[in-house]
């Protein structure tokens, strides 16, 4: 799961950072022009959104993001409390609105909320055939067995999952688990090596036909056996 940060406190983001990268890849925007390119340029799973930005408004990249049709889920995380500012974020195709000062332990709870929400229907358990994963506690099980993944391998399947039936390019997959890092790779290597590894550990406990890879293009998870 990919988050984008955009604060232009240095301790506030160096906060949120240290806290959320345990459990997510996170990029940082410190202004309003970064935040501009990167919401454009990239897919979030979520974007942390301060409104008082040097450059511009966070109000207007919300803007951005609805005229450009982006499905990124927000949530606005800002001093300005005024409730003007809350029904206008709302509107604009804001998720949620976290006033600062806040609790970490619930903007992680509001972030994986939005996540689960979006991607999984609101479950906190995906069930495919034999495969079980619980997203909150970031386990997997085949039949019952333990299917012990990497950080990195289980946000693979997480997105997978996110898109059954659905071919995720090596790109996208390299985008999502490596954040903007992934421009300065010279090929696919790191995201071969990660497809390999859980389609391995998926036949080690029996389910070793549930990723497709489709040549030259990328990697689907079969929706129903075949």
């Amino acid at each position: 799961m990919k988050l984008l940060i955009v604060e232009d406190e240095p301790e506030m983001a160096a906060s949120l950072v240290a806290y959320l990268r345990p459990q997510y890849v996170c990029e940082v925007a410190t202004t309003f022009g970064q935040a501009q390119e990167k919401m454009l340029l990239y897919d979030y799973d979520c974007i942390l959104l301060d409104l008082t930005l040097p450059g511009g408004d966070g109000l207007t990249l919300l803007s951005e993001l609805q005229r450009n049709k982006k499905a990124d889920g927000v949530i606005i995380t800002s001093a300005r409390n005024a409730l003007d500012d809350r029904i206008a974020g709302l509107h604009l195709g804001a998720d949620d609105y976290l006033s600062k000062p806040f609790h970490l332990p619930e903007l992680g709870a509001r972030i994986a909320a939005l996540v689960r929400r979006r991607r999984f229907g609101g479950h906190n358990q995906i069930q495919l055939r034999d495969l079980t994963v619980d997203v909150p506690a970031r386990t997997a099980t085949v039949a019952g067995a333990a299917l012990v993944l990497t950080r990195s391998e289980f946000d693979l399947l997480l997105l997978l999952l996110a898109n059954p039936g659905r071919v995720v390019s090596k790109g996208a997959i390299a985008e999502h688990l490596s954040g903007d890092a992934a421009e300065a790779f010279d090929n696919y290597e790191t995201v071969y090596a990660h497809v390999k590894n859980l389609k391995r550990k998926l036949a080690e406990v029996g389910a070793g036909d549930y990723i497709s890879t489709v040549y030259g293009v990328g990697y689907t998870i079969k929706p129903v056996a075949a």
